[in-house]
C-alpha cells in the first residue's frame, strides 16, 4: 500500500493506473500495466490495458494511414492517387481489385471511371454507368457507412438484377467492400474494394474502413477536380490549335481565291474596255468572241466559289446527306452520257462498261458530283481520241467505281498531294480546260461523309484509274483514306 500527500493509503495499482492514464494523455500508447488481482482495481487494469492496446492500435494506423495520404495526396491527377491507393493500402485493406466510380448528372448517375485489378479478365471497365435512384448505393451514400458483402454468390441470388455484381461475379470475384466518397459533406462517388475469397471483409473493421474512406474521400475529389481542369485545358488546347489551323487554311484560301479570281477578273475588264472604247472598230464576229471570252471566265469564277463554298460547308460540318436507296448502274449511264457529248468535241469518247443494277444507300446527287469530277478530270487530262472508261462491280463493303483515262499517269510527287486543296500537278489539261483545283479534294470529302474511301492507281498499259467505294449498309461514320489523290 502506499501513500498519498494526504488520506488514507491507497493500493499501489491505483498509483500505477494513474501513471498509465497521465501517460495515455501524452500519446504514449502499447504501455504494459501490469495488472493483477480479481476485483474492481484488478478489472479498472485489464481495462486500462485494453485501452492501451487499442490506441496503439488505432495510432499506427492512422501513422500508416498519413503517411500513404501524403504520398497518394502527392499525385495530382485522378488516376495517378488511385494508382496510389491500389498500391499502398494492401496494408490495411485486402483487394484483388480496386475500383472507383464517380457521381455526374447531379448525382443522377453512377459511372465507372478507373479500375485496377490482378485478374486478366476486367467486364466491369471504365465507363460503365448506372442510375443512382432505386440503387442500395443510395442507402450507403445516405448512411456514410462502409457496405460489405461477403458472399456475392448468396447476394446475386437475393438481388438478380444488379448488373455491376453479376459482371464482378463473372470476373471471379467473391466479397466485396464499398467505401462511400463524401468530402465536406458533398458525395462524390466510391470505391469499391473486391477479393476472390469469400468473407475477406469483416464486420468489426467497418469504423476502419470508413475513417479509410473519410480520409481518401478529399484527396480523391481533389484529383477529380484537377484531371477535370487537366482535361478542359487539353481540349481547349486542342480547340484553339484547330482554331489556329482553319484561320490558316482561311488565309490561305482567300490568298488562293484572290489569285485565281484576278486574271479572269483582269480579263473580263480588258474585254469590256476594249468593247466600249468608241476608237476600235470590232466587228460583229469579234463581238461574239470577246462575250464568249467574258462568259468563259464568269463560269470558270462560278465554279471557283461554288467549290469554295462546298469545301467550307463540308469542313464546318454544314454538309448535309439527303440518304436515299437508289441504283449506282443508273446514276453512272447517265453521267457517263453528259460527258460523252462534251468529250465527242475533243474527238474523245467515254464507255461504260456494263453494270448490274444494285441498291445503295447514299446521297445521289453529292454523288454525281463525285462521278462528274472523276470522268470531267478523265476527259481534261487525257489527249484528242482517247477513251475514257467508267466501270461499276459490287465488292465485299459495297459499290467500287473506277474510271480509267489515258493520260501521262500520275508520279511520286503527284501521289503526294492528290486530293488536296488547290493542288498543281504535273500534268495539264490537253484541251486548255480551266481547272480550280478544288473538284478531287470536294470528291474526297463526299465519300468519306458516305463511310466510302476513294484512290488512284496506275492503269494496266498507260494512263490513271481513279475509283472510290459506295458502301451498301446506311451510312456509317467517315473513312479517312491516305491513297492517291489529285487535283480537280
Amino acid at each position: 500500500m502506499a501513500m498519498l500527500d494526504s488520506g488514507p493509503p491507497v493500493d499501489d495499482r491505483i498509483l500505477r493506473y494513474i501513471e498509465t492514464t497521465e501517460r495515455l494523455q501524452r500519446g504514449e500508447y502499447g504501455i504494459e500495466v501490469g495488472v493483477g488481482g480479481g476485483d474492481a482495481v484488478g478489472r479498472l487494469g485489464e481495462c486500462l490495458g485494453a485501452l492501451s492496446k487499442s490506441l496503439e492500435r488505432q495510432y499506427q494506423e492512422f501513422v500508416r494511414l498519413s503517411g500513404m495520404a501524403a504520398r497518394i495526396n502527392a499525385g495530382l491527377l485522378l488516376d495517378d492517387v488511385l494508382d496510389g491507393v491500389y498500391r499502398d493500402f494492401r496494408e490495411i485493406i485486402p483487394y484483388d481489385r480496386l475500383g472507383c466510380a464517380l457521381l455526374e448528372q447531379d448525382n443522377q448517375v453512377l459511372r465507372a471511371r478507373w479500375a485496377r485489378s490482378t485478374q486478366s479478365r476486367v467486364l466491369l471497365d471504365r465507363g460503365y454507368g448506372a442510375t443512382m435512384a432505386g440503387s442500395s448505393l443510395e442507402d450507403i451514400l445516405r448512411t456514410g457507412r462502409p457496405r460489405i458483402i461477403n458472399d456475392l454468390f448468396a447476394y446475386l441470388e437475393v438481388k438478380p438484377h444488379s448488373a455491376a455484381t453479376r459482371l464482378l461475379v463473372d470476373e471471379g470475384y467473391r466479397s466485396s467492400l464499398t467505401c462511400p466518397l463524401i468530402a465536406n459533406g458533398v458525395p462524390c462517388g466510391f470505391l469499391f474494394f473486391t477479393s476472390v475469397a469469400p468473407g475477406t471483409y469483416a464486420s468489426a473493421h467497418v469504423d476502419t474502413f470508413q475513417r479509410i474512406a473519410g480520409q481518401l474521400s478529399v484527396i480523391v475529389e481533389k484529383a477529380r477536380l484537377v484531371s477535370e481542369l487537366a482535361d478542359q485545358k487539353h481540349r481547349i488546347e486542342e480547340q484553339n490549335q484547330r482554331l489556329l489551323q482553319l484561320n490558316e487554311e482561311k488565309n490561305r484560301f482567300l490568298g488562293i481565291a484572290a489569285h485565281d479570281l484576278r486574271n479572269p477578273i483582269g480579263a473580263i475588264g480588258s474585254v469590256a474596255e476594249l468593247l466600249l472604247s468608241p476608237e476600235d472598230d470590232v466587228s460583229p464576229e469579234e463581238q461574239r468572241s470577246f462575250l464568249e471570252d467574258i462568259a468563259g471566265q464568269a463560269g470558270y469564277m462560278l465554279r471557283l466559289l461554288d467549290d469554295l463554298l462546298d469545301v467550307s460547308h463540308i469542313e464546318s460540318g454544314k454538309l448535309v446527306l439527303n440518304s436515299v436507296e437508289f441504283d449506282p448502274a443508273t446514276l453512272l449511264r447517265q453521267a457517263v452520257e453528259r460527258h460523252a457529248r462534251v468529250a465527242a468535241a475533243k474527238g474523245s469518247r467515254v464507255v461504260l462498261d456494263p453494270a448490274r443494277s444494285a441498291t445503295v444507300a447514299g446521297d445521289p446527287v453529292r454523288l454525281r458530283q463525285v462521278v462528274d469530277n472523276l470522268i470531267s478530270n478523265a476527259v481534261k487530262y487525257s489527249p484528242p481520241g482517247a477513251t475514257v472508261r467508267v466501270e461499276a462491280g459490287e465488292e465485299e463493303q459495297g459499290w467500287l467505281v473506277v474510271v480509267r483515262d489515258e493520260g501521262p499517269g500520275l508520279t511520286a510527287a503527284d501521289h503526294a498531294r492528290l486530293f488536296q486543296d488547290f493542288a498543281r500537278l504535273s500534268a495539264r489539261p490537253t484541251g486548255g480546260e480551266a481547272s480550280t483545283g478544288l473538284g478531287l479534294a470536294i470528291s474526297r470529302r463526299i465519300v468519306e461523309c458516305h463511310g466510302g474511301r476513294i484512290g488512284a492507281r496506275p492503269a494496266p498499259g498507260r494512263g490513271t484509274e481513279f475509283w472510290f467505294t459506295i458502301p451498301r449498309a446506311p451510312l456509317g461514320p467517315p473513312t479517312p483514306q491516305a491513297d492517291g489523290r489529285r487535283e480537280g
